[in-house]
């Protein structure tokens, strides 16, 4: 357990040696949610997972105010301040791919790289509002029908269904582990941090100065992710782009092996000094570059 600034105890799991790795959850998973990360990973690096707040084993702060984005990147550093290290390769899926990005504009200092994977959701301007009403609606349904009812529909939606079909059984384990979420917690998450975070689109001045090597990570079916996951890659000069197909938004459980073989090869090119920023002849705005 490691303390946060304002005294909240976040859970920590970690195995291996050598450089660190840490993973950051999306809404719907928690820690457990990298085990297969932290399996594979551990061979050759300190891999390490934990709960946010509101994720018990975690606090759960009852304050509505203690959850916002700038919480959750605060206690991404306090889990590496606790652990004493100073920069770890961050890998973030969705909520936590916000807070890989945010890590990198706030405290590139901290980043040996970011892997934001699934992000992207309520970003485009056009898109905002329309986004804090379906996180108003989902708040709501987790307070009025409790978490098991909620997670019984939320782990069946448009993006997650591709999970459902090609892994029932992986499926089952990730719709249990939502069902166990506390309903004061997750109510609280959905308010606080995903409805009132700022478009990744009003950061495009800094995005434009970050130099962390970065992945940006999408699967072709989860359709809110799509787009943002682009820009960013258009915006970021140190990011690639993968996107992996037939493929929703729980990418590292729905493909474990494409997604951990991805960011292996990217930590190796990292560390290796070979991930630059995007060579800026490939911006020529000729198509073959004659002209």
């Amino acid at each position: 357990m490691v303390t946060t600034q304002d005294g909240v105890g976040l859970h920590v799991e970690e195995a291996g040696d050598g450089v660190p790795v840490l993973f950051v959850h999306e809404f719907a998973g928690d820690h457990r949610s990298w085990r297969p990360q932290l399996r594979w990973f551990a061979r050759r690096y300190r891999a390490i997972a934990y709960a946010a707040r509101g994720y018990p084993p975690s606090d759960v702060p009852g304050d509505l105010a203690a959850y916002s984005q700038d919480h959750a990147v605060d206690d991404a550093v306090a889990v590496l301040d606790g652990l004493g290290i100073g920069r770890a390769h961050i890998v973030g899926l969705s909520m936590g791919g916000f807070v890989a990005l945010h890590l990198a504009r706030r405290h590139p200092d901290r980043c040996r790289s970011i892997v934001a994977a699934g992000v992207g959701y309520g970003a485009r301007p056009e898109t905002t509002a329309g986004f804090r009403r379906e996180c108003d609606a989902i708040a709501d349904a987790i307070d009025t029908d409790g978490v098991p009812a909620f997670a019984a529909r939320y782990a069946v939606g448009p993006a997650r269904v591709q999970f459902e079909n090609k892994d029932p059984l992986g499926h089952a384990e990730f719709a249990a582990q939502l069902a166990e979420h506390n309903q004061g917690g997750a109510a609280r998450t959905m308010r606080g941090f995903q409805r009132e975070r700022p478009s990744l689109y009003d950061f495009a001045d800094d995005w434009r100065a970050v130099r962390v090597p970065a992945v940006i990570v999408a699967g072709d079916e989860d359709e809110a992710s799509l787009e943002p996951s682009l820009w960013l890659k258009r915006t970021i000069p140190t990011a690639g782009l993968a996107v992996l197909p037939r493929t929703g938004h729980t990418i590292n459980l729905e493909e474990p092996a494409a997604f951990n073989a991805l960011v292996a090869d990217f930590l190796a090119a990292v560390d290796a000094g070979r991930w630059a920023p995007r060579d800026p002849r490939s911006l020529a705005t000729s198509t073959t570059g004659i002209e």
